[in-house]
């Protein structure tokens, strides 16, 4: 079996329009869903904090961030396993983020060392 990381992008703007209560369901199915046999982890990233490392000159410049200039934003993370990419968009039909941003299926490469 690979692994496949779902990155979840988060419209803000379709956050908004939930009630507390509609959010507070969303949630609960979030963490029901991290549950299911084939996902290895999963987590949500906190809004509007973190840092940003790049390469300036011969040295790194560390910011604050991360600021997007798009209306989507990082919002969290699930790690399945599946055995190729049909069978993970299968298993993520049902994943409760659906129409509240978008996912993005990647393979995890795998070193043998």
């Amino acid at each position: 079996m690979s692994q496949y990381v779902l990155l979840l992008h988060s419209d803000g703007e379709a956050w908004k329009k939930l009630s507390p209560e509609e959010m507070q369901q969303k949630v609960e199915k979030y963490l029901a869903w991290r549950n299911k046999p084939f996902v290895v982890a999963g987590a949500g990233l906190v809004r509007d904090t973190g840092r940003v490392i790049r390469a300036k000159g011969d040295g790194v410049s560390v910011t604050e961030g991360p600021f997007s200039e798009s209306a989507e934003v990082m919002g969290g993370f699930y790690t399945i396993e599946a055995a190729d990419y049909d069978e993970a968009v299968k298993l993520s039909l049902d994943i409760p983020h659906i129409g509240l941003g978008t996912i993005e299926i990647r393979q995890v490469m795998v070193y043998n060392a």
